[in-house]
């Protein structure tokens, strides 16, 4: 590897000393996933604030709009996905709500119920949002051959099983 070919995190790793138990490669793996996610989540937040969203409250839509036909949940349902309280998920909703993106409807099996559904104005900003959004991630993917998404992608997921093998076996 050339030193063009270096990063910062490269770098970082040859100028500080670490303990002999760190293994400068996994490190190097970790920090280079962190750093991607911050990334990624930043441009996330650049997206939604485009579309004027938070992205919990992108989050509620894509909730809404993945359940399928109606599109509608409980907002005690909604609250307990987002792990939110119900004051914290009213607070949510309303704002939603005054965006026009969705809107409370009697819920036809519990008369005092209530529904949340997602608006069709609603469906079009998460749709406009999730393709923008893609439309970055894929620039940056464009550094990577077809082949080479793939392995990554490879490599990842085994990853990722590894981290869900370990939860089960102490859930």
């Amino acid at each position: 590897m050339t030193e063009d070919d270096h990063d910062h995190i490269d770098r970082w790793l040859a100028e500080h000393e670490l303990p002999g138990a760190v293994d400068l490669e996994v490190e190097g793996i970790v920090d280079r996933v962190n750093g991607l996610q911050r990334r990624i989540r930043r441009m996330l937040d650049e997206t939604l604030a485009d579309f004027d969203l938070s992205v919990g409250e992108w989050k509620a839509l894509t909730h809404l709009q993945l359940d399928g036909p109606p599109h509608r949940k409980s907002p005690g349902k909604l609250a307990k996905w987002a792990d939110l309280s119900s004051g914290a998920m009213t607070n949510r909703l309303d704002r939603l709500e005054q965006a026009g993106l969705v809107k409370r409807v009697p819920d036809p099996d519990d008369r005092r119920g209530v529904l949340v559904e997602l608006t069709d104005a609603g469906r079009t900003a998460w749709e406009q949002s999730v393709s923008a959004q893609a439309e970055k991630e894929s620039l940056i993917a464009a550094a990577l051959s077809t082949k080479e998404k793939k392995q990554l992608n490879a490599l990842l997921r085994r990853l990722m099983r590894e981290f869900e093998r370990r939860e089960q076996k102490h859930s």
